[in-house]
């Protein structure tokens, strides 16, 4: 087999080590435009699961590494003066130059063809002549733009101007430093690679970067500017270049990653911001998949379709901890006035892979100091520590989220809601929220959803009220109000989402005469008299909400439903004075928020649930969600629920886990409301990291609590809580410890005798 590679980085290196290793039949020639020693940036860092397979692959590569490694376990921040320190994250370095020495020698003793100041020919060309074409060209691969329409490859500019850097002493810990200029704010990444030297990564949004004037200045200008922004970090001393220039990072993600014989690796297939340090990691790892697959599979087409099944779920799941990371720096100021110690804890999570409880394992005394500065007693996890709105105290921060059950009859909630929710309030969570309670029979879903528009649906309420509040005193029950608008009349979830039903239709009302989708029913335009009409619907379902005996109430405002219908620019064409500019698009669904609010009791909490985003072209965006949150607070919302997407059909979201939660982070830190995340949080871990670094004052979960309706329990068992923040209802108690599950637990039988 013949193979080209295009590209002499760490990753096109690696794979022709391996693929000669594997194989000394091979002929392997790789290309590169540099010559030999250039090299730019300074250190890379690796992972040890990465190093464990580069030791398990060629211990020869992984030999030489070794030599040359920095390691060390600590991170520093500081900020506003005050630096905190976390141990205990193992982290092994080395320098670029270093490597690509050790991966050159590495290659030429194996034989492979390594050919220096040269272009690669045309990859057509290449693709002819050779077997396999490894393109690891990097960012700007030349190789993917020649097949674009193949791969189809998406790449995203972001918002921060970096430079890359070093330092001529080593730092003694993996440091993030903040500096607040007159100009706004600046970040220092700094690791060491060497004995002697360290990598040091200036970073700053480029509004900043431009207004500090850096924008004009020539490389050695830069370098010294940066070396006397970040004087105390640096100890004085000065920084090197090494034709470091400002650039924006660059997010590179592709829908194929093979085409015929040609496929690509490392930074040419995908890249991940450098907060999380991943390049040179990710690239490393490709080669090793690539070369694994190319081994084991009996045709180069399954090799490669084989390659690209290991390494995308990896890839993505990198990917999305480096947006999360990538944004959270780009967002920086949101949190300088954060308690220090609390801002390092939420700089440490930011990507969602360092948690609470893996961070409580490394450095349990960092973390319980974050946890008392909070204000957790002793022995109480984040979680479990309560939270007031307006005159309702939640014993601790955990929602049962709203989810339609579409399980009613004539709009009455029957038995199965009475267990349903009731279960749920057995199971610990300080607020349980109801399904989408419509507000008139022709503001449902579905013939399946319930309402709160005749006396028989609020005595059925108050059945199930009642319930929770004397079985499981201290856990509060919110009803959410809705109207359905354009999104109505539509089969049970399980018989079709969203699909009209066969017969037995009724009209639907929206803000504007736009069907959800194709094949949907087109619904009427609201006129001014029916948007009376429909407030005072809202108003009537409030006062009867209040009489069942709900402890909060959520106007539904998300999803697509009417009154989030009326938010979006993409399903409110309106003309009128409810239709145009934000402000107007606004004017309707905060006058049924004060309707509601006058008549819902002053002592009990009102909150607003919103789609943060519409995941849709010329749609809201997470500023537009700023200014909506900002507007419902002023009205006097007591929190707000972020939720996003849902409101058209042809949306694209980014799932992932946690993936709306960064919306609710910016909206309490910008507009200072309290917030309720949602999406995906699945894990005890997840609510502590996120409550406890500030992102959000509560947490709503839907699919637990439909796995395990006490969840909540179990998370106080599982960590080994037992106070006030949740409580084992007496008929339950002795199911508070897991149960044995057999033999296992048993002592094992001496089957040796001692020497």
């Amino acid at each position: 087999m013949r193979v080209a590679i295009i590209g002499g980085g760490p990753g096109g290196l690696y794979a022709a080590a391996l693929l000669k290793r594997l194989d000394p039949s091979r002929e392997v020639t790789v290309w590169e435009r540099n010559a030999p020693d250039d090299t730019f940036g300074f250190g890379v860092v690796l992972s040890d699961e990465t190093l464990g397979g580069i030791e398990h692959a060629d211990r020869t590569v992984f030999e030489a590494m070794q030599k040359h490694f920095v390691r060390w376990d600590d991170i520093d921040i500081v900020h506003r003066g005050t630096r905190h320190t976390s141990g205990g994250h193992g982290f092994a370095a080395l320098g670029r130059k270093r490597l690509l020495e050790i991966l050159h020698t590495r290659c030429r003793d194996l034989g492979v063809d390594l050919r220096f100041r040269s272009e690669a020919p045309y990859p057509e060309w290449l693709a002819e002549t050779y077997d396999l074409v490894i393109a690891a060209d990097g960012v700007r691969s030349s190789t993917r733009e020649a097949y674009a329409q193949a791969f189809r490859p998406h790449l995203t500019s972001h918002h921060c101007r970096y430079i890359w850097l070093a330092a001529d002493f080593a730092f003694d810990a993996f440091r993030f430093e903040i500096a607040e200029t007159e100009h706004g704010v600046m970040q220092l990444h700094g690791y060491p690679y060497a004995p002697d030297a360290s990598t040091v990564i200036v970073e700053m949004h480029e509004d900043v970067w431009r207004v500090a004037g850096f924008e004009d200045a020539d490389e050695t200008e830069s370098v010294e500017r940066c070396a006397k922004i970040f004087a105390e970090a640096l100890g004085g001393r000065p920084l090197r270049s090494n034709k470091s220039a400002w650039t924006t990072f660059r997010t590179v993600t592709n829908e194929h990653w093979s085409h015929g014989n040609i496929v690509l690796l490392g930074d040419a297939a995908h890249t991940a911001h450098f907060s999380i340090g991943s390049g040179t990691k990710l690239a490393v790892e490709d080669a090793l998949a690539l070369a694994a697959c190319m081994r084991e599979q009996p045709s180069l087409d399954k090799a490669l379709a084989a390659y690209e099944e290991e390494r995308r779920p990896v890839v993505a799941s990198t990917q999305r901890a480096a947006r999360a990371s990538l944004e959270w720096f780009e967002n920086l100021g949101l949190y300088l006035d954060q308690p220090p110690r609390q801002f390092a804890f939420n700089l440490l999570t930011r990507s969602r892979r360092v948690t609470h409880d893996n961070l409580r394992l490394r450095d349990a005394d960092f973390t319980g100091a974050v946890e008392r500065e909070f204000g957790c007693p002793p022995g109480t996890p984040p979680m479990f520590t309560p939270f007031r709105l307006r005159g309702l105290t939640l014993r601790n921060r955990v929602v049962v989220s709203p989810m339609d059950m579409y399980s009613a009859v004539d709009g009455v909630p029957g038995d199965f809601h009475l267990v349903h929710l009731g279960a749920r309030a057995l199971g610990g969570a300080g607020l349980v929220m109801t399904e989408m309670v419509c507000v008139s029979e022709e503001g449902r879903i579905t013939p399946g959803c319930t309402g709160l528009y005749t006396g028989r649906q609020a005595e059925s309420w108050k059945r199930i009220t009642d319930f929770v509040h004397a079985q499981s005193p201290g856990t509060a029950i919110g009803v959410q109000l809705g109207h359905s608008g354009r999104k109505g009349s539509t089969k049970l979830m399980w018989e079709g989402m969203d699909e009209p039903l066969p017969d037995g239709n009724w009209p639907l009302v929206a803000a504007s005469a736009l069907p959800y989708k194709p094949g949907s029913q087109t619904p009427r335009e609201l006129t001014r008299a029916q948007l009376t009409d429909i407030r005072e619907q809202f108003t009537s379902a409030a006062w009867r909400a209040a009489r069942a005996g709900f402890d909060l109430l959520e106007l539904h405002c998300a999803h697509g439903y009417l009154l989030s219908g009326f938010l979006s620019p993409l399903t409110n064409h309106r003309t009128d004075a409810y239709g145009g500019s934000p402000e107007k698009r606004l004017r309707f669904p905060l006058e049924v928020f004060d309707a509601v609010r006058g008549v819902w009791p002053e002592e009990r909490p009102m909150t607003v649930r919103i789609s943060a985003t519409d995941w849709a072209e010329g749609g809201n965006s997470a500023e537009d969600a700023v200014r909506i949150a900002r507007a419902f607070a002023a009205h006097g919302a007591d929190a707000i629920d972020v939720s996003t997407g849902q409101v058209v059909a042809e949306e694209q979201p980014e799932f992932g886990r946690s993936y709306q939660t960064p919306y609710a982070d910016r909206i309490r830190h910008t507009v200072g409301v309290p917030v309720i995340a949602v999406g995906a949080i699945s894990s005890w871990d997840d609510v502590n990291s996120l409550i406890l670094a500030g992102r959000t004052d509560l947490c709503a979960l839907a699919r637990p609590h439909l796995y395990d309706p006490h969840w909540t329990l179990h998370a106080a068992a599982e960590q080994g809580y037992d106070g006030p923040g949740v409580v084992w209802p007496d008929p339950y108690r002795a199911g508070s410890r897991r149960p044995r599950t057999g033999r296992m637990d048993a002592p094992k039988p001496r089957l040796t005798l001692g020497t």
